[in-house]
């Protein structure tokens, strides 16, 4: 990845002042938007202008393409789900598991939730996921849940731990994503959410068995 290449998806510059936070949180609302109705391929700068009822010249001052703007999009929601992990998963009264428990409960209703606006991002992201910032932003979140790894497998290996933390962020994100695609009831939401965070917890209560570290 180029320094040019990297430059297209940053913003040009960070809003300064109340009247500028204004103009950008209006162009972002406005993406949401027109992500929203016309999806990843015909998304545009001049739409989202037009959606915001500012001028293209005022969106390019903060966003260089609309590259850029999807990527902050992207970004915001990867931010969410990085607090929202923060929140659940660094609660040290709570025993490991029920945290697990909690956490996948949330991130399968937000999920359907959301499920139009990030299948648009997911459409976007080859724009942006392969830079530097993506890899670091995401990286964030997965620094968490590492973290909380040595708490819910305190006794098996590196190796182990790190081969688990991998499976259970997959398997999650992934059927998250499959499940999310057609529209569910709360109860579907729970008895699937509930379903998943039992497999999880039959998987780590089995690697904390003595024969796992062995």
């Amino acid at each position: 990845m180029t320094d040019r290449q990297t430059a297209r998806i940053s913003s040009r510059k960070q809003p300064q002042q109340a009247r500028s936070t204004d103009l950008v949180a209006a162009i972002l609302q406005a993406a949401i938007q027109v992500l929203t109705e016309h999806g990843a391929t015909r998304f545009t700068t001049a739409r989202v202008a037009e959606k915001a009822g500012v001028s293209i010249g005022s969106l390019y001052q903060y966003f260089p393409n609309k590259a850029a703007i999807l990527f902050r999009l992207q970004s915001d929601e990867w931010l969410h789900t990085t607090q929202m992990l923060q929140q659940i998963l660094q609660q040290p009264e709570q025993p490991p598991l029920d945290r697990l428990r909690t956490l996948v409960q949330v991130f399968i209703r937000s999920e359907c939730e959301e499920a139009q606006m990030r299948g648009a991002l997911n459409d976007a992201a080859p724009l942006y996921r392969d830079a530097p910032e993506a890899h670091e932003v995401r990286a964030a979140g997965r620094q968490i849940f590492a973290s909380f790894m040595l708490e819910l497998l305190p006794q098996v290996t590196d190796a182990i731990r790190t081969a688990a933390c991998d499976l259970i962020l997959t398997t999650l994100s992934s059927t998250g994503k499959d499940f999310s695609s057609s529209p569910r009831s709360e109860q579907e939401i729970s008895v699937f959410a509930d379903a998943l965070a039992d497999m999880f917890s039959a998987y780590v209560v089995s690697l904390n068995q003595p024969q796992a570290c062995d």
